[in-house]
């Protein structure tokens, strides 16, 4: 009897031979992955694409998954014979400027060297007819305002704070026969205290060409002016049966005083002294306050002294010299100031920094 034919069946190649193969592709990215997210880790990921704020949120936790997403979704377009019951989709041209006045919707009439005489009284005809001075007057006084506080580091939000402020004045008359010049220096000065970004007198002064006194009473003048619009408009509110709320737009904040803890961060940062020594100077400027040992001191003066002492407590001393330099004061005022703080130093140094080791009061120098 014949034995039955044998297949041979063909062996695939070894795992080192398929290894080697897979080293030898290149490398594809891989379009099955899906985002998850990390908190709830459900599978399918709910996920919703907010093209309204430009985030990628999962809709079952509401974690913030990704920013400034792309909205991907096609634009309208409109043609007037294809328009119908007046509704038009279009979301083209700029948005309106609220710091400016008017719909800003004009047409320019351009005129070149070479074009008729026709051409070119058309465009000086249009010129005058649309030439609106208070626009004008707005736009110079707000390319001023952005120099200013681009000159001193000023956040973008302290600067368009201190446009609003300068617009408010501008359109009720207010400080007729007062310089440009100084009611943009207490505008500036009021956006910062209302920004929480604070700035000495002198920073600003030292911008403009306006005296230190004349922004002190700018500034006192401007403070009424804003409080009473203030009442005006709650009054108006209230008188039409309404429940006014002061956070609510139209409103302006209150300026609130600089106080010595807000100038301690910025200072210490320009001295390069580390979080420790900032976060001790700043506890002993509030104790400060509320012992009322440097009573009638400036802010400026108090902040120095404490970051005068923080420094050395701290161990890393800095001379008087080169915090008045930062500061802006005389060095002997803020010794007389560490010469007051100092018989009083149980009760302004907290005793966990002397304990842990943070603080000694050893290191401090002698008055």
């Amino acid at each position: 009897m014949a034995n039955p034919p044998t297949h041979v069946v063909p062996m695939g190649p070894s795992l080192s031979t398929t290894a080697a193969l897979k080293m030898q592709e290149p490398w594809v990215e891989n379009l099955s992955l899906n985002l998850m997210c990390r908190e709830c880790k459900e599978d399918p990921p709910n996920i919703v694409e907010d093209f309204s704020a430009g985030d990628t949120v999962c809709g079952s936790c509401g974690l913030v998954l990704g920013d400034r997403i792309v909205d991907t979704r096609s634009e309208w377009r409109t043609f007037t014979n294809d328009d119908q019951n007046n509704d038009d989709p279009s979301r083209v041209g700029d948005g309106a400027n609220p710091l400016l006045n008017g719909a800003q919707l004009q047409t320019d009439i351009a005129f070149v060297s070479g074009a008729s005489a026709k051409s070119r009284d058309l465009s000086r005809a249009q010129n005058k007819a649309t030439h609106d001075k208070s626009t004008k007057t707005l736009l110079a006084a707000y390319k001023e305002i952005g120099s200013l506080c681009d000159g001193i580091g000023i956040p973008k939000n302290v600067s368009d704070t201190a446009k609003h402020l300068f617009k408010i004045v501008h359109d009720e008359n207010a400080f007729r026969g007062k310089s440009q010049e100084t009611v943009i220096a207490g505008c500036i000065f009021i956006a910062c205290r209302q920004c929480k970004v604070p700035r000495t007198f002198r920073e600003i002064f030292d911008l403009t060409k306006v005296s230190k006194p004349e922004i002190g009473r700018v500034f006192k003048n401007l403070e009424k002016f804003f409080a009473g619009r203030n009442e005006k408009m709650k009054a108006s509110i209230v008188e039409a049966g309404g429940i006014p709320d002061p956070n609510g737009s139209g409103f302006n904040a209150a300026v609130e005083s600089t106080t010595p803890k807000d100038l301690c961060l910025r200072f210490c940062s320009q001295l390069n002294l580390s979080q420790k020594c900032t976060s001790l100077s700043q506890d002993i400027a509030i104790r400060a306050e509320t012992t009322g040992d440097l009573a009638g001191r400036s802010p400026i003066s108090t902040a120095a002294a404490c970051i005068y002492m923080a420094s050395y407590l701290a161990g890393e001393g800095r001379t008087a010299k080169d915090v008045s330099i930062v500061a802006g004061v005389s060095d002997g005022t803020i010794r007389n100031a560490f010469k007051l703080m100092l018989p009083n130093k149980e009760r302004l140094v907290k005793p966990e920094w002397i304990a842990d080791g943070r603080a000694d009061f050893k290191r401090l120098p002698a008055a």
